[in-house]
């Protein structure tokens, strides 16, 4: 097939193009902004100040997205990828946090910290770019059997997302005495709650049985918009923040100052990034499989250098490190939309709400019940493809690939069923061994090797590629 005509290459018009970005957009929103509503909260910013981090967040989303989708020179995946801040980053950066203020007590300065976070993403954007031919280079050590284990574990793991979306938020805001406070939602898991998420989650599934063509692969953003319009009439979606929000937002390069490098924190981030690589790897392999479009090495050093440039635009432009997001993997199986010119656009219209902090409100006011409906599908697509990977596999003649599904999707779920399992390991380990993806991927890897050696994950990998070339025949 040439490659003007694959799949992942498509061009839409403009009338189908931007509503299956915004489709994109609101799916992974609430995701995209949650780490600087966390950071923010954590450093005690002004209103104002986690204002101006939330636009960053969004400006750098949209760049770290064109630059994966689109690509450049030597740079990019070129599959539909959304890029957003990775929550592996988080516990470092809280860390950080909590020992800058045990350090200074009362003379506590947020800008300081951040200005060492910064420093820290940068010099972490730049370690990935360096390792990423060294990593792609392992692209041998994921046959379907491996494969196939780490998208399942990446669908179940997601999982948890979607369910706590429909349950609704863990925390809201209240005024007390003229004031903002952040507290527990006393209405978490109420059933009006539930009621929406399955409202749009029945409109997701008649919308893509009884819809064709163009209607059906926007089943997701017509069922959210559905489901928000109920909401505000329900009195569950709130568009005060929305008139109070500014048009106009201004944000530019290290808008906090220079940043800071110190040793132990880019060390700490560097952890974090072959964290991100290993788990974008999965999600590569998981779009290559969706898209039809198969990637090599030289593929996969694109992608990952994609993450180290993202995480470098995210250094400069006073946010965090970034990594492709989940949620739209999932997205791209249900809707069956597998054009990477989709998601550039979605990157578009993130650059514009950083922008334009009213729209970015409004889309951030949609109440995430109404996500979770939209979530559990998503999500359980991306499990989906994992075992439909796994279901060609070699089972019968080879019972010790039982054995490598079975312990490495088992490991992968020691982080969901029993998250306190690793308390008593080293705190530096934490972002490795809270990772469902990255157990699965550790152990299913060397477990491979143990049972089928190198030589068998190639000739694994060469029977699935023939077995698909014969059916697509």
């Amino acid at each position: 097939m040439p490659k003007s005509f694959e799949p992942a290459d498509q061009i839409f018009g403009p009338h189908k193009l931007i509503p299956l970005a915004i489709q994109h957009v609101l799916v992974m929103y609430a995701g995209a902004v949650a780490v600087p509503l966390i950071i923010s909260g954590a450093l005690g910013l002004t209103p104002e100040l986690r204002a101006l981090l939330i636009n960053a967040d969004l400006l750098a989303c949209g760049l770290a997205t064109i630059v994966q989708s689109a690509g450049f020179p030597g740079v990019g995946i070129r599959l539909p990828v959304m890029m957003g801040v990775t929550f592996a980053s988080v516990a470092p950066m809280l860390a950080m946090i909590n020992a800058a203020k045990a350090a200074a007590g009362a003379s506590f300065t947020p800008t300081e910290v951040l200005l060492t976070i910064y420093g820290a993403v940068i010099a972490a954007g730049i370690f990935a770019i360096v390792i990423a031919p060294f990593v792609s280079r392992l692209l041998a050590l994921f046959p379907p059997l491996v494969t196939g284990s780490i998208i399942t574990i990446i669908g179940v793991s997601l999982m948890r997302i979607g369910v706590g979306w429909a349950e609704g938020p863990f925390t809201v805001v209240q005024i007390v005495d003229g004031a903002a406070k952040v507290i527990p939602n006393p209405n978490r898991d109420a059933l009006d709650g539930f009621a929406l998420a399955l409202f749009v989650l029945i409109l997701i599934l008649a919308i893509t049985k009884w819809a064709r063509g163009f209607i059906q692969n926007v089943a997701v953003l017509l069922a959210i918009v559905a489901g928000a319009t109920l909401a505000y009439y329900l009195g569950k979606m709130n568009l005060a923040s929305v008139h109070n929000a500014p048009w106009l937002g201004v944000v530019y390069p290290f808008q906090f100052g220079i940043p800071q490098f110190h040793l132990v924190p880019i060390l700490t981030m560097c952890i974090v990034m072959i964290v991100v690589m290993i788990e974008s790897t999965g999600m590569f392999l998981a779009l290559s499989e969706m898209t039809g479009k198969k990637i090599g090495p030289s593929d996969l050093t694109r992608g990952l250098r994609g993450d180290g440039i993202g995480t470098i635009i995210g250094g400069i432009f006073n946010t965090f490190p970034y990594t492709s997001f989940s949620q739209n993997v999932g997205l791209v199986g249900v809707t069956g939309v597998r054009s990477r010119w989709v998601t550039a656009t979605g990157g578009v219209i993130l650059i514009a709400l950083g922008f334009i902090p009213k729209l970015a409100t409004l889309v951030g006011a949609v109440p995430v019940e109404v996500l979770g409906g939209a979530g559990i599908v998503m999500f359980g697509m991306v499990a989906a493809t994992g075992i439909r990977i796994l279901g060609g596999v070699n089972f019968k003649d080879n019972r010790n690939n039982l054995f490598v599904v079975a312990i490495s999707i088992g490991f992968g779920l020691i982080p969901l069923v029993a998250p306190t399992f690793f308390k008593n390991f080293p705190a530096d380990l934490k972002p490795l061994l809270d990772s469902g993806i990255i157990l699965t991927t550790i152990s299913a890897v060397i477990l491979n090797l143990y049972f089928n050696g190198l030589k068998g994950s190639g000739e694994a990998a060469e029977d699935a590629r023939l077995a698909a070339s014969a059916a697509e025949a």
